[in-house]
């Protein structure tokens, strides 16, 4: 069989879609995050939706901090809800398969908002210690054009990834089984299952990773007086505190080689930044 009659074949099997294997070696501890995560994603969608609806409907909050809030939350509710479903489906009956058209989707969905996530919250630790470091002067500088055009910056570069990663990473051919060792289709695991060299995939996301992570991080931890590091620090510490576990843990699935990866390790990182940061970072970032 030739590379393409084997490319072609690779491609069409695919359509049947994957089985995420999930938590499937840890039977023991499967039903209990079942209950705690979906009473979480309950409070999610709940208090997401709630501040949604009060930042667009209270003319008081209609300020800079409330518009990058609003735009955080529904970042925070697609993401969980395109996740936590089939996470919750892979918990109750333990090695769940998933079409092809929804690994895709899962996959689009969950990179596009991930990416644009993180430019979003150093957006918003920007317009925070505008806020705590020069009040006089946050009205003029935090105007609402540069709000939109800040806002837009953000989605735009989730849209961005979306065309690279999805070109180069749903094209690789994949041989053999069609097993995912995690609870979601991701970037990583998936350059895991190609049976071709992927050197120049991992390469591109270690890039972009840098490029919508480092890149982000050290402009949050970037303050250019010792005053107003003090003064921000003081003021937003909480916030940062969880921005920077939101950054690390993100750094720590992404910044690896692919094949170098612990799968344990993968799967409850990403479940702790899947489930249980998102709802803080949106709680600490308000």
């Amino acid at each position: 069989m030739s590379y393409l009659e084997k490319y072609l074949f690779n491609s069409f099997s695919n359509l049947a879609g994957f089985i995420l294997l999930g938590f499937s070696d840890y039977p023991q501890v499967q039903k209990v995050p079942f209950v705690v995560i979906i009473i979480l994603y309950l409070l999610t969608v709940l208090g997401n939706t709630t501040i949604i609806l009060v930042s667009c409907l209270e003319p008081k909050l209609h300020t800079p901090i409330y518009f990058f809030l609003s735009h955080l939350s529904f970042l925070d509710l697609c993401f969980t809800s395109s996740v936590i479903p089939q996470l919750l489906l892979n918990l109750w009956d333990p090695m769940k398969p998933i079409i092809y058209g929804g690994c895709v989707v899962q996959f689009y969905v969950s990179l596009a908002l991930g990416s644009t996530e993180c430019i979003l919250l150093a957006v918003m630790c920007y317009d925070r210690y505008i806020a705590v470091c020069s009040p006089l002067h946050y009205t003029a500088s935090v105007h609402p054009r540069l709000c939109m055009s800040l806002a837009s910056l953000a989605w735009l570069s989730g849209v961005t990834t979306i065309l690279v990663q999805s070109t180069l990473t749903l094209q690789l051919p994949i041989c053999g089984h069609r097993q995912v060792d995690h609870f979601i289709c991701e970037v990583p695991v998936l350059i895991k299952l190609a049976c071709v060299d992927t050197t120049f995939n991992e390469a591109e996301l270690f890039l972009a990773s840098i490029l919508f992570l480092i890149v982000p991080f050290s402009f949050i931890l970037r303050i250019k007086s010792a005053t107003g590091r003090k003064k921000g620090f003081g003021t937003c510490s909480s916030h940062l505190m969880v921005v920077i576990i939101f950054y690390g843990t993100i750094i720590f699935m992404y910044l690896q080689p692919a094949k170098g990866r612990s799968k344990d390790q993968g799967k409850f990182v990403s479940l702790f930044y899947t489930v249980t940061l998102r709802g803080l970072v949106v709680l600490c970032c308000g």
